[in-house]
């Protein structure tokens, strides 16, 4: 081990929410060494791994960009390059590249009690070489889902395709799907974006879903910022229009936990307006299941909807039988013939950034322990990680993560101590356990959740999907010492 290995911090991943929580540790632990170890070559995560037509943001730029850096171009919904461009900014701006390691991945992560630091097991995908690094405290900001692949089910025939199959996740650069026949598969974010994108080009584009999805168009500029900038500085103008952002986020969601139909009947509503007449609502964009259940899917300006009224775009809702040499045979006995297919079926949720955690030789199974303030595990020391909301923009929670975790941070220095652990109390011994998210049916989730952390029904032990309430337990205001959180 040498010296330059050895951090007070050690931030895991360099996108989004690894660069917030830099510029956190920048501005608010000056005093502390840490470093950004990032496993691809290029920083950005979600928005450099993801080069699909038509890659956007499903959220807008006001909240899922930095509290401390604003959005300023026009479109509030912006595309994959965009967005990446402002990460690139940013990095640039508040002078985080020098801390970024790239193309160093973190396979595993061992604490030491005697020794009161994390051992992180470090492979150089350039060099080849692996190495050691240490740090006294670990923050895991490597996002949801498997870099390695995303998730297709088992088709039945697929061998038999004598096209192209491809899953977004791992986009060709040299795909040709001009004046071609595209059949999408699937009917969740990726879909509803890949979908009239390649079809200003494909001779067509069949989305072909199991079952349909909430879908809301939405303009993708915001005539309230636009008027904003005009009269006030860009910072105050972004500020309120962040706020105002948030608090609609809020109240759809909320409203959509008390009346749902209500909230229902005003998306199909804007849907029908979208269509003709004569076009199936109720087959393709019903659901079975309320509004928020599932993530709803944003088109901007509605583009979803005009590549359908322009004939360019077909909704097939079926189950699938099997693949055929031409194409995809539905249990209706129907063929849908394609020259490509798209596999937009989701992705491999996984926890911690699949890496492999011991405590003192001992492997950590976090389906076993209970989160902590959505944010720290029991039993776990010194360790933070990070995962965005499902109902409003993943930055929001990863700012407050850090600012949470940077008072941590100073505390422990404060108090002179080295570990901080979440420890069940003996009142907490009987909790019952609740899913580590509740209320939400996206596959991805349901077929990852018993690999997941336990949430209690009491504080701290809680993972909402509350912006305002995160806020509230992670605030200034409250103290760190809580009964909980043990510090040594």
């Amino acid at each position: 081990m040498t010296e330059e290995n050895n951090f007070d911090v050690i931030v895991v991943g360099a996108g989004i929410s690894g660069i917030g929580s830099a510029y956190r540790l920048q501005k608010e632990c000056p005093d502390r060494s840490f470093v950004i170890l990032e496993g691809r070559p290029n920083l950005g995560g979600t928005w450099d791994l993801f080069r699909y037509p038509g890659i956007r943001s499903d959220s807008d730029m006001h909240t899922l960009g930095f509290s401390f850096k604003p959005w300023k171009a026009a479109k509030s919904i912006a595309d994959g390059p965009a967005i990446l461009e402002y990460l690139e900014e940013t990095v640039d701006e508040f002078e985080i590249r020098e801390k970024i390691k790239f193309n160093h991945h973190v396979s595993a992560a061992e604490w030491s009690n005697e020794k009161d630091c994390w051992t992180l097991r470090v492979s150089n995908s350039e060099t080849g070489d692996i190495s050691d690094y240490t740090c006294n405290f670990l923050l895991m900001c490597s996002g949801y889902y498997s870099y390695k692949s995303g998730y297709t089910p088992s088709f039945e025939g697929v061998e038999t395709y004598s096209g192209q199959i491809v899953h977004p996740q791992e986009w060709p650069e040299d795909i040709d799907y001009d004046a071609k026949k595209i059949v999408v598969i699937g009917s969740g974010a990726t879909a509803v974006t890949l979908v009239p994108a390649m079809a200003e080009s494909a001779e067509h584009v069949v989305m072909l879903q199991r079952s349909p999805t909430y879908v809301v168009a939405r303009p993708d500029h915001d005539p309230f910022a636009a008027m904003l900038r005009k009269v006030l500085p860009e910072k105050v103008a972004y500020y309120l229009t962040r706020k105002k952002n948030i608090f609609g986020q809020n109240y759809i969601y909320k409203l959509t936990r008390k009346d749902p139909e209500k909230v229902k009947e005003k998306i199909l509503t804007g849907v029908r307006m979208s269509l003709d007449e004569d076009f199936d609502v109720e087959r393709h964009f019903t659901p079975s299941y309320n509004p928020w259940d599932e993530r709803l899917c944003l088109v901007p300006n509605g583009d979803l909807f005009k590549s359908i009224r322009k004939g360019k775009v077909s909704v097939v809702t079926e189950t699938i039988d099997r693949f055929t040499p031409e194409g995809i045979l539905l249990k209706t006995g129907e063929e849908l013939k394609a020259d490509i297919i798209i596999t937009a079926t989701g992705l491999n949720l996984v926890t911690l950034g699949e890496v492999e955690f011991r405590i003192d030789g001992d492997p950590v199974d976090f389906s076993r322990t209970w989160i902590y303030k959505g944010l720290a595990y029991s039993d776990v020391p010194n360790l933070i990680s990070t995962f965005g909301y499902i109902n409003a923009s993943w930055t929001l929670r990863a700012d407050i993560n850090s600012s949470y975790a940077c008072r941590l941070l100073n505390h422990m220095r404060k108090t002179g101590t080295k570990r901080a652990t979440p420890k069940l109390r003996e009142s907490d011994m009987d909790m019952p356990q609740r899913d580590w998210i509740e209320g939400f049916s996206s596959g991805y989730m349901k077929r990852s959740m018993s690999e997941m952390p336990k949430q209690g029904d009491r504080e701290p032990w809680l993972n909402t999907q509350d912006f305002y309430k995160d806020k509230k337990m992670l605030s200034r205001n409250t103290s760190l010492e809580d009964g909980v959180m043990e510090f040594v």
